[in-house]
């Protein structure tokens, strides 16, 4: 079917049902970033496969709203559709919820799949509705009634992360979860977000393309902890290893009706933010609610000794990958056929030779031209098209390895490039050195030093509509809360940088039409000097990488800025030279050479 016949489809349910507005998020049942294929239910509606997204159907209108990342995109896919695209946050464009309450109508119902849409947002639905003396209808899901070849919910097998790669057991994490239920009155922790139960389970599968997770929920009690999962995932060995933590399994959707049984004397504690609205609506009214982060996510962005060692590990690896790439590509462009598929297969193929590379950490970025503009573009047979001279070429690629994910973007010069080129790759890289060389007092977040990033553009009246890092998982999420640096309020980043979070560091300039610059390192965050001030803390670049000496003016270049350039190639020099022979050793000494 076609989107417009797709959504006349959806309009005859929503008639049926009684509903007058329908809401499609891109989440599935655990708040998931990036989703698996049967859950791609706002992409069916409107034809968008971008990551973030939420698409609003009434009798007449179909709208789409998303970030600054996917305005081109999402522009372009759909062309052609009666849906409109609501560019978040830019002048004049209502919230959702501010459009939900100007075109609900008196006594109009909204409907949503309950268990795709966070118990916050369901909440802020539900009050809309009851202002307009409406209801919500979330018991329904609209998309699975007229999509006639969705595809299965995935049966990948799980696997153990071994302790030498996580570096604590299973029980320990769950005794410092009952340590922190405890402390905040809580006997009861439901849990629906993937990486924070994989996190505390050492488990990890295949569910979701690229991120290592498994489709499951978790109840955790003072004494045992309930795992609902499709049991044919697991193997007898971890059975008999979750029976040894006093975990014990339940099917995948017996949550649903178990939650209803809690208890009234028990307190729960849950996530607004991290459960999803049904689950919320089945805990019966009596049962006390404890509303608070889960406090998996800050125990899982705070590495420990032994992960920290191993993503080390990783970074080495990527970086080597990396090195041999770039090399190839600067002597390979322009003499054999390469084209932005071939050249992220390329990349992969480095990286399979470094041993204990699982896959891909998430859908590659392999972009040239004017596609580089496109923040989160994915190349396909119908756009894969041809690097030639006289343009760039931005990779924003990672891999999974047993020691860790990784996230690494650069942009390389393809031959000779235009002037304006060179001036926004310096720019970005004058942005990036200035982040990465932060120093700052203990207790600052991503929103204090965002500023530190965008300042050389800002400067230019330039900018770019993204933040400009993230926290980063360990074989879970790439996007990993509670971290992150953006100069706009996002709840669920606003945590303190604390010593051993991960995070990227990739400002960037995006031209419609032209061409793209984004430069991403990780960074570790570690603790300085202490003094009469407090706590200085500093961030440790983990990423080793030369940034393209063939893209920089260098006579651009403040002082500051080309002295941690120097320092910057001199270690990677010092890092990688180690694992080349001695040509790819000539070769890397000429793209880390002082300027």
């Amino acid at each position: 079917m076609s989107i417009q016949e797709r959504l006349k489809a959806l309009r005859e349910q929503m008639k049926e049902k009684k509903i007058d507005i329908y809401i499609v998020p891109t989440a599935d049942f655990h708040q998931t970033e990036y989703v698996g294929e049967y859950f791609k239910a706002r992409k069916y509606i409107t034809n968008f496969s971008g990551s973030a997204g939420t698409a609003v159907i009434t009798a007449d209108e179909a709208r789409l709203w998303t970030d600054g990342r996917y305005f081109i995109q999402a522009a372009e896919q759909i062309a052609g559709t009666t849906v409109e695209l609501m560019k978040m946050g830019e002048p004049g464009v209502p919230t959702i919820k501010e459009y939900l309450a100007d075109t609900l109508k008196a006594g109009g119902n909204i409907g949503f799949d309950g268990r795709a849409v966070a118990m916050s947002e369901g909440l802020a639905y539900e009050e809309i509705a009851k202002e307009k003396n409406g209801r919500v209808i979330y018991a329904c899901d609209l998309i699975d009634e007229i999509w006639e070849e969705r595809p299965a919910l995935s049966a990948e097998p799980a696997w153990i992360l071994e302790e030498k790669y996580a570096g604590e057991t299973a029980a320990g994490k769950l005794s410092r979860i009952r340590e922190y239920m405890k402390e905040n009155g809580a006997s009861v922790h439901v849990l629906t977000t993937l990486d924070d139960i994989c996190w505390t389970l050492n488990m990890r599968g295949n569910d979701i393309e690229f991120f290592p997770l498994v489709l499951s929920y978790g109840i955790i009690t003072m004494s045992q902890m309930h795992l609902y999962i499709n049991e044919a995932k697991l193997s007898e060995e971890m059975k008999a290893q979750f029976a040894k933590d006093n975990i014990l399994l339940h099917p995948y959707n017996d949550i649903y009706e178990d939650v209803k049984m809690i208890a009234e004397e028990e307190s729960v504690l849950i996530d607004p933010a991290r459960l999803n609205y049904a689950l919320y609506s089945n805990i019966p009214d009596g049962v006390k609610k404890i509303e608070q982060r889960n406090p998996e996510v800050l125990f899982k962005a705070v590495k420990n000794p032994v992960e920290i060692e191993n993503i080390r590990k990783a970074q080495l690896k990527d970086s080597v990958a990396h090195v041999r790439f770039m090399k190839w590509l600067k002597e390979n462009v322009g003499k054999i056929r390469i084209t932005e598929m071939s050249a992220s297969e390329k990349l992969d193929e480095f990286r399979m030779e470094m041993g204990n590379f699982i896959r891909p950490s998430f859908e590659p970025i392999s972009s040239y031209g004017e596609h580089c503009a496109l923040m989160h573009y994915t190349s396909s047979q119908e756009t894969d098209v041809e690097l030639k001279e006289g343009n760039v070429f931005l990779t924003d690629t990672g891999a999974g390895f047993y020691e860790g994910s990784t996230d690494i973007t650069r942009t390389y010069a393809l031959g000779e490039i235009p002037d304006i080129m060179k001036e926004h790759f310096t720019l970005t890289l004058m942005g990036h050195m200035g982040l990465a060389n932060a120093r700052f007092l203990y207790g600052c977040t991503g929103m204090n030093l965002d500023l530190m990033a965008r300042k050389p553009l800002w400067d230019r009246g330039l900018d770019f509509k993204c933040g400009t890092g993230h926290g980063m998982g360990y074989l879970l999420s790439i996007h990993e809360s509670p971290a992150g640096f953006r100069w706009r309020y996002r709840a669920g980043e606003t945590a303190v940088l604390e010593e051993g979070m991960v995070l990227t560091d990739e400002p960037g300039i995006y031209i419609e039409g032209s061409h793209g610059i984004r430069l991403e390192n990780e960074i570790l965050v570690r603790k300085g000097e202490q003094n009469e001030y407090g706590q200085f803390m500093y961030f440790e670049t983990i990423t080793y990488i030369p940034m393209d000496l063939d893209a920089v003016k260098t006579e651009m270049l403040p002082e500051e800025t080309r002295i941690q350039l120097n320092d910057y190639h001199r270690t990677v020099y010092e890092k990688i030279s180690p694992y080349l022979n001695d040509e790819e050793k000539e070769w890397l000494k000429k793209y880390t050479r002082a300027v």
